[in-house]
């Protein structure tokens, strides 16, 4: 699967912000599995095969489930997921 567009050639300064807000991310004390479900979820919204793939792959490489990952795109009705998981996606309960 190819991405889209090579954006380190197209907007090389937003790759250097991004990289920035990904250093700060990896070092919040957040669990990577965390992370990499937040990264999937957002690109589950965007709509972006590459990047769902990606994210699934460094998913699975934390530890997460089959499941846990085929259930994300309908994460308020699946069981599987933590209040702090849907804090996470969504932002706390009311």
């Amino acid at each position: 699967m190819k991405p889209r567009l090579n954006a380190y050639q197209v907007a090389p300064d937003t790759i250097k912000a991004l990289m920035t807000l990904e250093t700060a991310v990896q070092g919040s004390g957040l669990e990577k599995s965390l992370i990499e479900l937040v990264k999937t979820r957002a690109s589950q919204i965007n709509g972006c095969a590459f990047c769902i793939n990606m994210h699934t792959q460094d998913a699975r490489k934390q530890g997460e489930t089959e499941q846990r990952l085929y259930l994300l795109n309908a994460w308020r009705e699946a069981p599987v997921y933590t209040d702090r998981e849907r804090a996470a996606w969504h932002g706390p309960r009311r």
